[in-house]
């Protein structure tokens, strides 16, 4: 690890020297002090906005903060502007595993490989194998052409086959599952008793969500109608993913997640229509539970809107949402986000978003679990996992494995020093955690406010609550 003070002073002699940021970046990124690490690639980015290694770092930060739909973004534009950095590619193979994609995994991953073979990474290839990546798919670079100046804005690619495009439209139906469900149609693998804690929010899930689909007759006798929209809100890195596919687990219904890089197209019109057919595929598998993460990216409030094809695109998930389109019984709309007050108002409104649950950090029961599930396979030592739970207060499920991949980090560093395994110490971990700061008081700080001062709904009272703050 690069000695950071040394960079720093390094720094201060050669205040816009790009390569000695980028440097200082990394070294805080070791740390995990993302913070100060997007501050150097940031500040590298205003001297040279074109570069590359800068770019992909902020992409890998904001996935670290629990932003994988932008970092996905942003890592498109890097390999779009700069197809020969290869780590841009390797971190887009990754983060398309994570994202269950493992076509698209093989495919980033071979086009990083042909770029710099010393990135060939074996663990990772056979992940994606095991996923299901077999090979890469055929690349396509469709250009956008003005198809005529009476179609202004309207673009078609000549070369384009919709056979190719898992949204496209008509075929005939030889009973096999379309490319459409094999890419987003998923078996929840994960009920509630795999949710380590959580229990305020399970039984919320359960008053909410599950009784009435659990009892649907009885709904229907009142004229209440099973599914509907609900947003699942908090600090980031809190299980809102892994609740919402443990939801899915416990309904038995198929589990469709959904990223907004699989929703924004370039080509005008084609948003709309994958949100719709999304939609049309959650009810022909109704039960079934449609995640959007990071929603508010997709909801944001049209006010801050600068072009038109962002509102219409909202006004299509509004009328997906009502149902105006077609009947949305037995299909569950989970949302999570980080930031529910950037949500347009009227995803808010009744029959829609209608019902917000709160997913605070993890307890700590649920801290004593995260800290057992992590220990597994790992050599550790003399490890009391409830003595570290209680230090860890406001740690996330992310900050808990920070904490642990520095404590294993500086382990193997001493064994391969020594050649013979040095196991993670209950004082290692304790020390690493005092490094490693809660992300999720950032979080409140900006939280608190919106709870107190634009909060006339009520929709926060539980984060004044959780605050020990009384209206």
């Amino acid at each position: 690890m690069a000695d950071i003070d040394s960079l720093k002073q390094a720094l201060s002699v050669s205040p816009d020297n790009v390569p000695l940021m980028i440097l200082l970046g990394e070294a805080y990124l070791e740390q995990f002090s993302l913070d100060e690490a997007r501050t150097q690639f940031e500040q590298a980015l205003q001297i040279e906005p074109a570069n590359a290694t800068a770019k992909t770092s902020v992409a890998q930060i904001l996935d670290l903060s629990g932003k994988s739909s932008e970092a996905i973004l942003r890592l498109e534009q890097v390999c779009a502007e700069s197809p020969q950095h290869a780590p841009a590619w390797l971190l887009r193979a990754k983060l398309a595993l994570n994202e269950e994609s493992a076509t698209d995994a093989r495919e980033f991953y071979e086009k990083a490989v042909q770029n710099d073979v010393s990135l060939a990474d074996p663990e990772l290839l056979k992940r994606i194998k095991e996923a299901g990546g077999g090979g890469p798919k055929s690349p396509q670079n469709p250009t956008p052409q003005a198809s005529s100046d009476s179609q202004a804005g309207a673009f078609f690619d000549p070369d384009f086959d919709d056979d190719d495009d898992p949204f496209s439209f008509g075929g005939e139906d030889d009973g096999q599952p379309s490319e459409l469900e094999l890419d987003f149609v998923q078996k929840a693998n994960v009920n509630f008793e795999q949710v380590g804690g959580m229990e305020s929010v399970k039984e919320d899930i359960r008053m909410k969500i599950l009784y009435p689909l659990e009892n649907k007759e009885l709904f229907e006798a009142y004229g209440k109608k099973a599914g509907g929209g609900v947003l699942l809100y908090g600090p980031p890195g809190c299980g809102k993913t892994l609740i919402s596919r443990a939801t899915a687990g416990e309904i038995k219904a198929k589990f469709m997640s959904v990223g907004l890089h699989q929703i924004l197209d370039m080509w005008i019109g084609k948003s709309e229509e994958k949100l719709h057919e999304l939609f049309e595929l959650a009810r022909r598998q109704a039960p079934s539970v449609l995640f959007f993460d990071e929603v508010d990216a997709l909801a944001a409030d049209r006010k801050d809107m600068r072009t038109s094809a962002g509102r219409t695109l909202i006004n299509q998930f509004l009328a997906e949402l009502d149902g105006n389109i077609d009947e949305n019984d037995g299909v569950l709309v989970l949302g999570a986000t980080n930031a529910p007050w950037h949500l347009d108002s009227a995803f808010l409104r009744p029959g829609r978003f209608d019902r917000l649950i709160f997913v605070p950090p993890p307890d700590e029961p649920a801290r004593e679990e995260i800290i057992n599930i992590m220990a597994e396979g790992k050599p550790v030592s003399g490890m009391d996992p409830a003595t570290l739970a209680k230090k860890i207060k406001d740690f996330s499920g992310a900050d808990i494995k920070a904490m642990f991949d520095q404590a294993v980090e500086a382990s193997l560093s001493e064994a391969m020093k020594s050649g013979k395994i040095v196991p993670v110490t209950q004082r290692q971990l304790a020390k690493t955690a005092k490094k490693v700061k809660p992300s999720t008081r950032k979080w409140f700080e900006s939280a608190k406010n919106y709870a107190l001062y634009a909060n006339q709904s009520g929709f926060y009272d539980d984060v004044l609550e959780y605050l020990g703050i009384q209206k």
